[in-house]
């Protein structure tokens, strides 16, 4: 990959980088550096370089520090062990000189190729050099964040260029353009592209995909005769990302995304500067605003880049003080981050990038700030976020020690983001989920112990947070801005009615006539005067807080509905009172969720969970909701009571992380774990429960053992709110004995029957509480037919010789959740028997063919927002996933699991799935997840785009990380026409 440095440096010459190195991983107990050194060093065949490499790396230093890249990262440990001559090159040299030369080569190699394949091929060589320079240099903390963060993104800014250079000479040896220049064919070109966000500001983390946007200026455009500049440059711009974002077997250049263009649904990927600009000027967004704050034109015609971002900057910056756009950006933030008890900071799964205290906050506090000031004053329009907190300061917007809080903090948080990053080279924000996993990334950023770490962590989250909080509860509320609000008047006054207009209330009198009925209740809980008193003096702050909920009009009404369901409102309209945190969130709740606001409506206990200081911490472990339920359980008087304590609590635990996904602090896979966890908890606790019940009347059967097995979206633990149980029970008896030994005996089958009709009956009876969840037995042998319970003995035979191939489909999902002790394992392996067992590959991909084909047949395919049963949708993904494991699972047991995420990773690992098709499902199922977590919690019927409020059209865009619900909803078809592909190329063509 790159020559051996024989010549030793002159005086002149900076020190190499093993000699500047100033910190180092700390390994593993059990692990040892020399052990590994040696390892590595006896992998290297070229003599020469393991000679120079075992002389270097007897400094402590650089030992250390390659030793911990070995250990705690695969992605760098592979480029280290097929390049040891490249980790020489890098070690003796000045990493800024190295930097340099590998630019220049890197150029050179791309000027010499003569196909979009060559080029590719020396971008991807030129990546892979830069990524371990530049952790070598992170990680032993010889180069600053800013030179780290500016040697990725001249890395993209080189490989953009450098495409387009190639693709701008390739168009004029067609014909297709003719420059000026020929030497120079991007220099006047017209064609611009513009670098957004990060890569804009040159805050490139290490594993960034890159956001551009490209623009045309068709004046400019030195098109040959009979050219058109429109199609040229789509084709152009097409292949460019297809250059830099094709997988090989060495990888890829970057992830390249395109959508933060106007309209990226109904536009071309390279748009003309006419079109841009009207589109800019008549109907941008207050986010589009928010982006082009860190624009910069990085390749193709530069001098047209900046002529374009300069005619942008009326459209950027307004002439006044803009408070508007921090309600329009950040709605959601302000109500999560004004509540109390949103002080406990989770380490384990918190994610750095987007959770609370992370790096977003941090440049929200920033651009939100330069839009609010940046129209008066110039000298805040920069373009990254450490010069930006600067400015703020000088111009007296931020205090200086707020200003340095969140510079160390930002810095720090960075170099953890890095280390995540470097691990794998995946765009990943988040800490692992395993107290172990958080270990191994605190040991990679030089920590002793996960206590060090947790402790250094927490305390520079916390003064973002209360920075970022303070911020948004001095900014004047939106009522004070939009008008004033006489709600106590008959008629309304003209000005009431225009103020409630402008705070979104499509029908305020409506609106006005239903304060006034809270006002002159005569029955009901407000029939008392201080209820009146007490709604009357919350009402304008409740219009203010729905006014920024999506849909005012349905929050309204809604909270009309939990007042009117309310036998004593006094108390919680007291609460309200005092919070006004958790007002905003009940109305978010109120405007944008109708099932969670049905459910606020019908258990108004609910809100007791949401003042626990513990609120927004850390998800529950197993064992802490264990703990909690079985105390709740433990007071009860009497089975009825074990019923009803037990619908309570799982209300409460379901309310409170849905509210957790609504406001963007938990993320669907950790969603769907712990709607799993509280549901397998919550099962555990009644199966034992109607157990003693059942053998307090019947006895026990002689050498019983059962065994509850979760199948479906609990055994994936996949589920949503909405989610129904799937389930099957299966025992076993000492063949002997035909009967239960209590006071009434019942027969063998009849009693495990039994025990599954109560458990059934425990979980989703109706109580005066309510109902925990729907039950669906049909996945049983046999289905609806045969018994409700099954002898593990009959399981296997029916699974052997009886069951259909969508049988073992379902069963790919199985897992054992409670059992009688030691039953478990023996339940587990006969599933794995099942699945491992030779199939006949042809007969089994097309009996999924066929069911794939009934569904579509039975269900429809052709609903875009029907994501489980569209064409391309989830059912694809999982029953892709399990056509794997039923195919493949004889050879390939490890890929074997319940959760389908999980089995593609594995698969792909395996190699049975091609990364690209991987890549695919794998996006896709996260996106799918993502988007059905916030259909669920917010609507019980099915979701009609043209008829959904624009609070949820809203929170769908956020869940699916788009600006707005069109880009989703484009982006959306393009996914599923790819998975379709995906499904097609490994299953088979339907």
């Amino acid at each position: 990959m790159t020559r051996v440095p024989r010549l030793p440096p002159d005086d002149s010459t900076p020190p190499g980088l093993a000699a500047r190195l100033k910190a180092a991983p700390v390994l593993p107990k059990g692990e040892s550096a020399a052990k590994r050194i040696a390892a590595f060093l006896d992998g290297v065949e070229d003599a020469a370089v393991r000679e120079g490499l075992a002389s270097l790396l007897k400094a402590p230093k650089a030992r250390a520090l390659v030793a911990g890249i070995l250990v705690h990262s695969p992605f760098l440990a592979g480029i280290a062990t097929h390049h040891p001559a490249h980790l020489l090159a890098l070690l003796t040299e000045d990493p800024d000189a190295c930097f340099a030369r590998l630019k220049a080569e890197a150029v050179a190699a791309c000027r010499k190729a003569r196909s979009d394949e060559g080029v590719g091929r020396a971008l991807r060589r030129f990546r892979a050099e830069v990524a371990l320079l530049v952790a070598l240099a992170d990680i032993g903390d010889v180069w600053p964040l800013e030179t780290v963060t500016r040697a990725l993104t001249e890395t993209a800014d080189l490989a953009v260029a450098e495409a387009v250079v190639h693709l701008m000479s390739d168009f004029a040896e067609a014909g297709t353009l003719a420059p000026p220049d020929l030497k120079r064919p991007e220099a006047a070109s017209g064609y611009i592209v513009l670098a957004m966000g990060k890569h804009g500001a040159f805050e490139l983390n290490y594993s960034s995909d890159i956001d551009l946007i490209v623009f045309f200026d068709p004046d400019k455009a030195p098109m040959a005769p009979g050219k058109d500049a429109q199609p040229a440059y789509v084709r152009l711009t097409q292949r460019l990302v297809k250059i830099l974002q094709e997988r090989t077997a060495d990888g890829y250049v970057f992830r390249t995304d395109l959508r933060l263009r106007p309209d990226p649904g109904a536009t071309a990927v390279a748009i003309s500067v006419p079109a841009a600009l009207h589109y800019y000027e008549t109907i941008g967004q207050t986010w589009e605003r928010s982006a082009f704050i860190k624009a910069r034109p990085c390749a193709g015609d530069i001098a047209a880049g900046e002529a374009f971002l300069q005619e942008m900057q009326p459209f950027i910056w307004r002439k006044y003080l803009d408070y508007t756009a921090v309600a329009d950006v950040h709605a959601m933030k302000r109500q999560i981050h004004a509540f109390r008890g949103h002080d406990a900071v989770a380490v384990e799964g918190h994610n750095i990038k987007l959770g609370r205290g992370g790096i977003r906050e941090i440049e929200f506090f920033v651009q939100t700030q330069q839009l609010i000031a940046g129209g008066r004053n110039p000298s805040l329009r920069v373009r990254d976020t450490i010069t930006g907190l600067e400015r703020l300061r000088e111009a007296g917007w931020v205090a200086p020690e707020t200003r340095l809080a969140l510079e160390q903090a930002y810095r720090y948080l960075r170099r953890v983001e890095h280390r995540l990053q470097m691990v794998a080279d995946e765009q990943t924000h988040s800490l692992p989920e395993s107290t172990e996993g958080v270990t191994r990334i605190a040991q990679f950023l030089g920590y002793r112990d996960h206590a060090a770490f947790a402790e250094a962590l927490t305390a520079e989250l916390r003064p973002v947070e209360a920075a970022y909080a303070k911020l948004f509860e001095t900014l004047p509320p939106l009522a004070e801005v939009k008008g004033t609000l006489d709600l106590a008047s008959e008629p309304p006054k003209a000005t009431t009615l225009a103020s409630l207009k402008d705070l979104g209330f499509t029908d305020p009198p409506a609106a006005i006539a239903t304060v006034l009925g809270w006002q002159n209740a005569k029955s009901g809980g407000l029939r008392a005067r201080e209820a009146r008193e007490r709604v009357a003096e919350l009402a304008p702050a409740l219009i203010d807080a729905l006014s920024r909920s999506g849909d005012a009009d349905l929050g309204l009404r809604a909270f009309d509905r939990l007042l009117s369901r309310h036998s004593q409102p006094i108390e919680l309209l007291a609460i309200l009172r005092t919070h006004p945190g958790l007002l905003e969130l009940i109305s978010q709740i109120l405007g944008s969720a109708p099932r969670l606001a049905d459910l606020l409506g019908r258990r108004a206990h609910v809100l007791d969970a949401l003042l626990e200081p513990a609120f927004f911490g850390e998800l529950p472990s197993d064992a802490a909701l264990a703990a909690r339920l079985a105390a709740t359980l433990g007071d009860a008087a009497d089975a009825e009571d074990v019923l009803d304590r037990a619908r309570i609590f799982g209300q409460e635990q379901l309310f409170l992380t849905s509210v957790r996904v609504l406001a963007g602090t938990v993320s669907a896979e950790a969603a769907g774990q712990a709607f799993a966890r509280l549901a397998e908890q919550l099962i555990k606790a009644l199966y034992d429960a109607v157990t003693g019940w059942i053998a307090s009347a019947h006895g026990t059967v002689p050498g019983m053992r059962t065994a509850v097995v979760a199948m479906g979206k609990l055994g994936g633990r996949e589920m949503t709110a909405g989610s129904d149980l799937d389930l099957i029970l299966l025992y076993d008896h000492d063949l002997n004995e035909t009967a239960s030994d209590g006071p009434r005996p019942l027969s063998g089958s009849h009693y495990f029957s039994r025990l599954t009709q109560r458990l059934v009956s425990a979980l989703s009876a109706p109580t005066s509480e309510g109902v925990l969840y729907d039950v669906d037995l049909r996945l049983r042998p046999s289905g609806r037919s045969g018994p409700v319970a099954t002898h593990l003995a009959g399981f296997r035979a029916y699974q052997a010789k009886e069951a259909w191939t969508w049988e073992h489909m379902a069963l790919t999902r199985a897992r054992v959740i409670a059992a009688s002790p030691g039953f478990e394992p023996e339940v587990t392996e006969t599933i794995r028997k099942v699945l491992t067992a030779k199939r006949p590959a042809k007969a089994t991909l097309a009996d999924i063919v066929d069911m794939r084909r009934a569904i579509a047949e039975d269900k429809g395919e052709d609903d875009r927002w029907d994501l489980k049963y569209v064409r391309g949708g989830l059912i694809d993904i999982e029953f892709v996933a399990q056509a794997l494991q039923l195919v493949h699972g004889a050879r390939h047991p490890e890929i074997l699991d319940p959760n389908t995420m999980r089995v593609l990773d594995r698969a792909t690992a395996a190699g049975l799935v091609k990364p690209a098709e991987g890549d695919v499902l794998r996006n896709a199922c996260r996106l799918y997840q993502r988007l059905t977590q916030i259909l669920r919690l917010c609507l019980v019927e099915g979701f009609d785009k043209n008829k959904a409020s624009p609070g949820l059209k809203r929170l769908l865009a956020r869940a699916g990380e788009l600006p707005d619900f069109a880009t989703l909803d484009a982006h959306l078809a393009e996914v599923q026409k790819q998975v379709r592909k995906a499904f097609e190329a490994i299953v088979g063509e339907i």
